[in-house]
């Protein structure tokens, strides 16, 4: 008996290991069936960038994820693998991130040689505006937004550094703060020059430096939400005509983490066309978190060029590791 309640533990961890991992390919299989279909259809190379807040590690605590270089390495390895007149299709729903990746993935997209279209279901701020900027057209679904692109330095708003440091006397300023001004300064410059790039051959010369006046100038606060009336405001190539299927595959990417949904709501079930309804159903609807949700992931026309869970963790190892358990 003593030694059953030993081996216990042991089982349990083994099954917890198990289920997720049984998960995780459930999971590749439907990402693949789902995005395979949609391309067919669509006749583009589809790239989702979904980040979420996610369990990381066997504790699962959970953790925002945001654009880094993992993403960029991802997104690069995926453009450069489409055909270059296939068009590229991103879906973005991220906080934004880092500002290399971002600009890495940005420029990639603007050197596609086909049509680059960005899709934002629910917000792509920050960095993933920068991303949004490389594209011919964004599409935004009802009440989406994007946001300024102003550079944050020390966890603090760059421009706002920089006024601080131009309206207070010189020898009551510490020098950190004259640094971080500096620096400031510098990273404005540059996401100004970074953003007219992008924007170079969507929109007129006068356009583009403009927006990237605007959008970088800190005369917002970091987490203004730039609506679809306002992006067209300001001269955004900006649409609003968002394909159903696109917001369906949202669903792909699924909060994981185990809690309670603050928002419910019952939604009617209707009939197909042509057929009557056989009775009145109504299914609660809500998030149903699902394990082994990626933040990242693309889709190929062909199924058989998504690498498993497997092969990418192959990918990380040293060459002279891979394919030795």
């Amino acid at each position: 008996m003593e030694a059953i309640f030993g081996i216990l533990p042991i089982l349990l961890l083994l099954l917890f290991f198990f289920s997720r991992s049984l998960a995780n390919k459930q999971r590749h299989a439907e990402l693949v069936s789902k995005f395979s279909k949609i391309q067919k259809k669509r006749k583009s190379r589809i790239i989702a960038i979904v980040h979420r807040q996610e369990p990381m590690g066997i504790l699962g605590i959970p953790m925002l994820r945001y654009i880094d270089l993992n993403d960029a390495e991802d997104v690069l390895d995926a453009i450069r693998n489409t055909p270059p007149n296939k068009p590229l299709e991103f879906i973005l729903h991220t906080p934004g991130g880092l500002v290399l990746p971002a600009v890495q993935i940005a420029r990639a997209i603007k050197a596609h040689p086909g049509k680059k279209t960005v899709f934002v279901p629910h917000y792509a701020m920050s960095g993933g505006t920068l991303i949004a900027l490389a594209a011919d057209e964004i599409v935004l679904s009802q009440h989406a937004v994007l946001g300024p692109i102003d550079p944050q330095i020390g966890g603090l708003p760059a421009a706002s550094v920089v006024r601080v440091a131009k309206e207070k006397p010189i020898q009551h300023t510490e020098d950190y703060t004259l640094v971080l001004a500096d620096v400031g300064a510098m990273a404005i410059t540059q996401l100004q020059k970074v953003a007219r790039e992008l924007l170079s051959g969507t929109v007129s010369e006068n356009a583009a430096v403009a927006v990237s006046e605007q959008l970088s100038s800190g005369r917002w606060t970091h987490d203004y939400p730039i609506g679809f009336s306002e992006a067209k405001e300001i001269g955004l190539n900006v649409s609003n005509d968002m394909p159903r299927e696109i917001m369906e595959m949202m669903a792909l990417f699924p909060d994981t983490l185990n809690r309670n949904k603050s928002v419910k709501y019952v939604e009617e079930q209707h009939a197909p066309d042509g057929e009557a309804a056989s009775g009145h159903r109504v299914t609660l609807t809500g998030y149903q978190p699902q394990p082994g949700s990626r933040s990242y992931s693309y889709g190929p026309w062909n199924p058989k060029e998504l690498r498993g869970p497997e092969a990418r963790e192959n990918k990380r190892k040293p060459f002279w590791r891979r394919g030795d358990e």
